[in-house]
């Protein structure tokens, strides 16, 4: 019986993609929109052991267009995602979509109705909105009822400021570090100190923060404020963070992973439908693959840290 919960999987249905293209926006982190079916979505979830997706938009979401365009795409958002729930209870979570954060009145609105009317899952968020990297006091609001409501935040690169510099897709080089500079700015402007119970899963195993941790951790004296905003330590932060795995599921990647984060804060991941099934495949069996986890633990990654995230999903299974 399928049981792996995927908290990094992406829908793109056609009302979504049609309101992006009238504003002109095809792609995500230079990536074309992949096709996406409801049919086919179940059909990859089944021949992957997937019982459960937790399904988000991914960049932009809803930052597109001025404000108001914004708060009704989020709002359109959020309704298809809440129906893709009530049809499908047992097989679809939902993270919901935010205006930009810059409208902070327009965020705190659709937040209090996709967690207090819809009942989703958690909020999905970028790691920076039109610049601005989260951690900056501009969203102070935001993240006060974030913490209010103990609120479970998926973290997704946003598209980077400024020209990419090479002749690739933001999404190969920029993605990851995107994520690290959201993941460090978090913490060394000391939004993770004041409000201690968001809970952050990031985007495919923290982007290069495993690697780069140690360096990070020791130049703390050459971000300004550092050691009053991040009292406990960098690493301590970092520990109390969530990672998924897509994009981060191999030989190479999860020694480092693992070494940082306990398995209770890494949770499987596909980054469906910009991973392809071939993809998708490969990563399975590389957890399975993978000695560092013991059998437990691999259970851990790939449905129990989510359980124990998301209590709808644990009312909702029968086996």
């Amino acid at each position: 019986m399928p049981y792996r919960i995927d908290v990094h999987h992406h829908i793109m249905p056609s009302e979504y993609v049609k309101a992006l293209a009238a504003e002109g926006v095809t792609s995500a982190l230079g990536v074309r929109f992949p096709e996406w079916s409801l049919e086919e979505t179940l059909e990859v979830m089944n021949r992957n052991g997937i019982r459960t997706a937790v399904t988000s938009f991914t960049s932009p979401a809803a930052l597109v267009g001025d404000a108001k365009f914004s708060r009704k795409l989020a709002r359109r958002c959020n309704e298809i995602a809440a129906k893709l729930v009530h049809d499908h209870p047992e097989r679809f979570g939902a993270f919901a979509v935010l205006p930009g954060l810059d409208d902070a009145q327009g965020a705190l609105t659709e937040i209090e109705y996709a967690l207090g009317t819809l009942k989703l899952d958690g909020i999905g968020l970028l790691t920076n909105y039109k610049g601005t990297y989260l951690g900056h006091s501009a969203f102070e609001a935001v993240y006060k009822d974030l913490n209010r409501r103990k609120a479970v935040i998926h973290v997704h690169p946003g598209d980077p400021p400024g020209k990419n510099p090479f002749p690739c897709s933001a999404s190969l080089l920029e993605a990851p570090f995107e994520t690290t500079r959201a993941i460090t700015n978090l913490i060394y402007g000391g939004t993770l100190e004041r409000y201690p119970d968001i809970r952050f899963i990031w985007s495919h195993g923290g982007g290069t923060i495993p690697y780069l941790a140690t360096r990070i951790a020791e130049g703390a004296w050459r971000w300004q404020g550092a050691a009053e905003n991040a009292p406990k330590g960098f690493y301590y932060y970092l520990k109390r963070l969530y990672y998924d795995t897509a994009g981060a599921a191999s030989p190479y990647n999860l020694p480092s992973l693992h070494a940082l984060a306990d398995t209770r804060h890494i949770l499987f991941g596909t980054d469906y439908p910009f991973a392809t099934t071939p993809m998708i495949a490969a990563k399975v069996e590389a957890i399975a693959r993978f000695t560092g986890f013991t059998a437990e633990e691999k259970r851990s990654v790939e449905e129990k840290s989510a359980l124990a995230l998301f209590p709808r999903l644990r009312t909702k299974r029968s086996g």
